[in-house]
């Protein structure tokens, strides 16, 4: 059917050792599977190569990045990712530059990415509770979704050309976890996107 890669951001921590964004990954997987879909998962907490990872984007048609909030973003370890794939990826297969031209050097930064038929979805695991989004009133976000909290993360992907699928998120995981209803729920958002 399609091309998946799923990248698992998880980056260990002594409180924290990934088995919930392990375990969304193996769900996606077999769920994905099931339905006829081609598979690739990359956790980039381990080693990896830069030129297999460039592959790996040119070969899917979703890239589905399963992450941890940390620290109101992702995990050092996709950071790292990001410099040393998405970089080494400038050099036109990702990306043809930045978008500009010679012509017009002032306008259409970003709008160089070559993946513009790929389509990306972040998966997001939260130790805020759900209602800290989306209210005025809740001191921390002020009001901002989890995407408003996530847009540089969004533009990273668009910078590729890729275009989103509806951000999946499981909130309050440390402290008031519903795991078994996360999982349905998750399910629920892969069959409706996939």
């Amino acid at each position: 059917m399609s091309n998946v890669l799923i990248i698992n951001a998880h980056q260990p921590y002594p409180f924290a050792e990934g088995r919930l964004n392990r375990s969304m990954v193996e769900l996606a997987t077999e769920f994905l599977e099931a339905k006829g879909h081609a598979i690739r998962v990359v956790e980039t907490h381990l080693e990896y190569n830069v030129e297999e990872q460039i592959e790996n984007h040119l070969w899917a048609d979703t890239v589905i990045l399963q992450s941890p909030v940390n620290w109101m973003g992702v995990p050092w370890s996709f950071k790292k990712y990001m410099d040393e794939v998405y970089t080494a990826g400038m050099d036109g297969r990702l990306t043809a530059f930045d978008g500009r031209s010679e012509e017009n050097p002032k306008k259409n930064y970003g709008a160089g990415g070559t993946l513009t038929n790929t389509r990306y979805m972040l998966s997001l695991t939260f130790n805020a509770p759900e209602e800290s989004f989306d209210d005025e009133n809740e001191y921390l976000f002020q009001g901002k979704s989890v995407d408003d909290l996530f847009f540089p993360m969004h533009m990273n992907f668009r910078f590729f050309g890729m275009s989103p699928i509806d951000t999946f998120a499981c909130f309050d995981v440390m402290k008031n976890a519903d795991i078994e209803t996360d999982f349905k729920r998750y399910t629920a958002h892969l069959e409706k996107h996939f």
